[in-house]
């Protein structure tokens, strides 16, 4: 599949992100909360506008879904799906482990991914049938020869329901789990994309949440599922496993089973 004008696009989406999110990074800022309790602030909004706005005058048939706005339905059967920024909570704890993502979802599955870290200058690109680079430079998973040697992350455990907590407890005590990472949210998944985890395990994720990893992280030799194993796609039920070495899906899975 090529996709030179949107890669194109993507990149300048990010730029675009990146112009409304760094002027208020670390300033005097409160978030409002949303109807599901999470945060959100005016450099969320300011950044997913800007991005829907160069979309609308490029690709105008396209449908675009937004963590802060309405879904735009498009005519195409292509989705740009956008998080301004992925990790409010860090974002305003002034944290730099937040990101941008930005995927291009074609017939439900996502194509093209960005996961953009705007405070750090970090950008992967994952682009289907392709390799993920990390700044332009090609990145890859590590091996991960037994399950009991993998360095596991989660964002945190309150987004799990009790049964889901029970069942992440267990696939961590499966894990070497006093390497165990709490928080992160994509910033996991651009660290196990470039060798630095092997397992990411989350619960009650939404489309602008996981499309834009898939890419990222099975370009770079990967592999993304729901917890029964089967390929993230916009039906998803919102369990998302990420492994950067494939040959322990199944073992993973069988834990969390």
């Amino acid at each position: 599949m090529k996709l030179d004008a949107e890669i194109a696009l993507a990149h300048r989406l990010a730029e675009a992100a990146r112009a409304e999110i760094r002027p208020l990074f670390r300033t005097e800022m409160d978030g409002e909360a949303k109807d599901d309790a999470t945060p959100v602030t005016i450099a969320d909004r300011n950044a997913e506008e800007a991005m829907r706005k160069l979309i609308e005058a490029e690709f105008s048939g396209d449908g675009i879904i937004g963590e802060e706005f309405d879904e735009k339905l498009g005519v195409s059967g292509r989705q740009w799906v956008l998080d301004p920024i992925d990790g409010t909570t860090a974002f305003l704890a002034g944290r730099p482990i937040f990101g941008t993502l930005i995927a291009l979802v074609v017939e439900g599955f996502p194509v093209l991914g960005v996961i953009d870290q705007p405070i750090l200058g970090e950008r992967w690109l994952g682009i289907a049938g392709q390799g993920t680079t990390f700044n332009g430079q090609p990145v890859k998973t590590r091996p991960c020869p037994k399950l009991d040697m993998a360095t596991i992350a989660t964002t945190g455990p309150h987004y799990f329901s009790v049964e889901q907590g029970d069942k992440f407890m267990a696939l961590a005590g499966q894990t070497d789990h006093k390497r165990m990472v709490m928080g992160g949210d994509c910033y996991n998944y651009a660290a196990l994309a470039s060798g630095h985890l092997d397992i990411v395990a989350e619960a009650g994720l939404k489309l602008h949440d996981y499309a834009a990893l898939v890419p990222v992280v099975e370009g770079a030799g990967g592999v993304m599922s729901d917890w029964s194993g089967e390929p993230l796609h916009a039906g998803s039920d919102g369990t998302v496993l990420a492994l950067g070495d494939p040959a322990r899906l199944e073992d993973v899975v069988e834990v969390l089973a």
